[in-house]
C-alpha cells in the first residue's frame, strides 16, 4: 500500500539502507521488518524540513502492522517501540485478587508465620478415640486429725472421760490419762454412733460427743476416786465409819450417813489378802515402819492385827499394778493425812465387796 501523497515508495528504503531490491519484495521479509521499523525514527529525524502530514504517519503505521502481520508474531509479542507495550518487570508483584487485602509488599494477608517455640516444640499427642483414658478415682478426703490417743495426758483427756461417763461409755472417774480403759470407751462409743472404731479421738468423734454432752462440772472432773463410789454399805449409814469397798476399790469416810471424803485403795493379793467385816480402829501410828517387812507405813490406822490403812508410796507411783500384804493402801498422801487427822480411836471400819 502506497500512499501518493508521502514522495516516496518502497525504492526509498534501498536508497536511504544502501541495499538491492533483492532485500525487498512484493512481500517483506525480515529484513524488510527490520528497515520498516527503522523507519519512523529516520522519519523523524530525517534533515529535511518538510512537515509530517497526516497521511504520512497512517502509512507508516500501516506499514508496520503490515509487517508484524507477515512475521507471524502474536499480539503482545512484538518489541517494536511504538506498538508494543513495554515488558513486565520481573520484580514486578502480580496483581492481587479483588477480595484480598493488599499489604505493602502487595501479597494476600495470611495467618502469621508460627513463633519459633511453638514451631520447635513437639506436638502434643492427640488422645486415641480407641484407648481413652479410665477416668481418675473420686479423691478420697484425709482422715480427720487425732486430738487425743492411747498414752495422751492432758486436762481434755479429763474432759472426755467426764463426758463420756455421762453417757455410760467411761464407768470411773477421770484421771486424765488416756488408758487402755479410755481407749475401750471411745470404741464403744464410735460402734454405736457409726463412727470408725479406733480407739483414738479424732475431731469428727469429738465434735459428736461435745454435741450428746453437757460441759462437766469441777466435781465430776477431779471426783475423790478414780473410780465411783459404791452404794455404801447399810453398816456404813450411822456413826462414824471407813467405809471400805472391795469392789470399787474405794474408801469412803462417812459420818451419819453422809461422805466426808474419799480415796482410792488398793488391798492384799490372793496370798495375803484384805480380811472383809466390820472392824474399828484400835492404833494410830503416824510415821509407822512395817517390823515384817521393814517398809514405811505413813499415817497407819490399824483395824485388824498388823492391817491397816495407810499411806503407800508403791500404789502412788505404780497404781492397781501390786498390791498390799493385807493393808489398805491409799495413794494419795494429802487425803489420808487428813483422814488420820480426823478419825478416832474406835471408830468403826467396814470392808465388803
Amino acid at each position: 500500500m502506497v500512499d501518493a501523497d508521502s514522495g516516496w515508495d518502497g525504492r526509498a528504503g534501498e536508497a536511504r539502507t544502501g541495499r538491492g531490491t533483492r532485500d525487498t519484495g512484493g512481500t517483506w521479509g525480515m529484513r524488510g521488518a527490520r528497515a520498516a521499523d527503522a523507519l519512523p525514527d529516520r522519519r523523524v529525524a530525517a534533515p529535511d524540513s518538510r512537515v509530517a502530514l497526516p497521511g504520512r504517519r497512517v502509512a507508516a503505521v500501516s506499514l508496520v502492522a503490515l509487517a508484524a502481520l507477515a512475521t507471524g508474531c502474536e499480539p503482545g509479542t512484538a518489541t517494536g517501540p511504538q506498538d508494543a507495550p513495554p515488558p513486565a518487570r520481573p520484580t514486578q508483584a502480580a496483581a492481587p485478587s479483588p477480595t484480598a487485602p493488599v499489604t505493602e509488599d502487595a501479597k494476600p494477608r495470611t495467618a502469621p508465620p508460627p513463633s519459633p517455640s511453638a514451631s520447635t516444640a513437639a506436638p502434643a499427642p492427640s488422645p486415641d478415640p480407641t484407648t481413652a483414658r479410665p477416668a481418675p478415682e473420686p479423691s478420697t478426703a484425709p482422715p480427720p486429725r487425732v486430738l487425743m490417743r492411747t498414752g495422751s495426758e492432758s486436762d481434755r483427756v479429763r474432759e472426755l472421760q467426764a463426758r463420756l461417763r455421762q453417757i455410760g461409755h467411761f464407768g470411773r472417774n477421770p484421771t486424765g490419762y488416756y488408758g487402755s480403759v479410755t481407749a475401750d470407751a471411745v470404741r464403744s462409743f464410735q460402734a454405736k454412733r457409726s463412727l470408725p472404731v479406733t480407739g483414738s479421738t479424732d475431731e469428727v468423734t469429738w465434735g459428736r460427743l461435745l454435741a450428746m454432752t453437757r460441759v462437766p462440772k469441777a466435781a465430776e472432773l477431779r471426783p475423790p476416786t478414780e473410780r465411783p463410789l459404791a452404794a455404801p454399805d447399810e453398816r456404813c449409814l450411822k456413826g462414824r465409819v471407813l467405809c471400805i469397798s472391795k469392789n470399787s476399790r474405794t474408801l469412803a469416810w462417812m459420818i451419819d450417813g453422809k461422805v466426808v471424803s474419799a480415796m482410792d485403795v488398793r488391798f492384799g493379793s490372793e496370798y495375803t489378802p484384805t480380811r472383809e467385816g466390820v472392824f474399828e480402829v484400835f492404833w494410830k501410828s503416824r510415821d509407822h515402819v512395817s517390823t515384817l517387812y521393814d517398809t514405811p507405813m505413813p499415817y497407819a490406822l490399824f483395824f485388824s492385827g498388823g492391817q491397816a490403812v495407810h499411806y503407800s508410796a508403791d500404789f502412788a507411783a505404780n497404781g492397781y499394778g501390786g498390791a498390799s500384804h493385807g493393808c489398805v493402801n491409799v495413794r494419795d498422801k494429802k487425803k489420808v493425812a487428813a483422814l488420820f487427822g480426823q478419825v478416832r480411836t474406835g471408830d468403826k471400819v467396814v470392808v465388803y465387796w
